[in-house]
């Protein structure tokens, strides 16, 4: 688990987007902000390479390089809402899509559309997904991905707000999978909306509330 530091300045940008008055374009603005905080946090626990280049000035500089290949898989349609920060920090990176939603008579997530590189076998797999409340939909598209041969340390669930009951139910099934957030709340109520909470991220996002 891996939570963002909880800055003076992301606690300023939660602020704006917590506002219940908050306009869409504010919403966006500043989501996108925390959103490019937790792709670069994803993207730091990925393994690096030692590689030597040599500067202007004639001297080498030992740095590192990423020393693997890399998919980002959002599940649709909150995810989305992440993918464009991810394809402006990774240029041309290979994107995957996973369609899952609550079955409204089991309750149970349900699959309804997956595209994913062939290859995705052989990669490290940054999955965006802004939510994570009961943790269903997560283990779901995490099981899907293990289905599909990627390694369960290979996965690094980028999320943007989630509570404990969603950690505890992730990390108990799959304690490989490490988890990047910019929040954790106090918990579910009865309805299993999180309090404090944001409200639909993908509504307020998308602007279809």
């Amino acid at each position: 688990m891996h939570l963002l530091p909880q800055t003076n300045q992301l606690r300023a940008l939660h602020t704006v987007i917590r506002d219940r008055n908050a306009s869409r374009e504010d919403f966006v603005f500043y989501s996108e902000r925390i959103i490019r905080m937790l792709i670069e946090a994803g993207l730091d626990l990925l393994p690096f390479e030692e590689h030597v280049v040599e500067t202007p000035v004639g001297r080498e500089y030992k740095g590192l390089r990423f020393a693997g290949k890399l998919c980002g898989v959002p599940i649709i349609r909150a995810g989305e809402s992440m993918e464009a920060e991810l394809r402006t920090v990774v240029p041309g990176i290979r994107i995957g899509k996973i369609l899952m939603q609550r079955d409204p008579v089991t309750k149970l997530p349900k699959l309804y559309y997956s595209k994913l590189p062939d290859d995705i076998a052989e990669r490290h797999v940054l999955m965006l997904e802004p939510m994570l409340a009961t943790g269903g939909t997560a283990l779901a598209a995490i099981q899907l991905l293990l289905d599909h041969g990627v390694q369960e340390e290979n996965i690094v669930f980028v999320n943007f707000i989630t509570v404990p009951e969603g950690i505890t139910a992730v990390c108990a099934r799959y304690p490989k999978v490490r988890i990047v957030t910019s929040s954790i709340e106090e918990r579910l109520n009865e309805n299993a909306y999180m309090l404090p909470g944001i409200g639909d991220f993908g509504d307020r996002f998308f602007g279809t509330v």
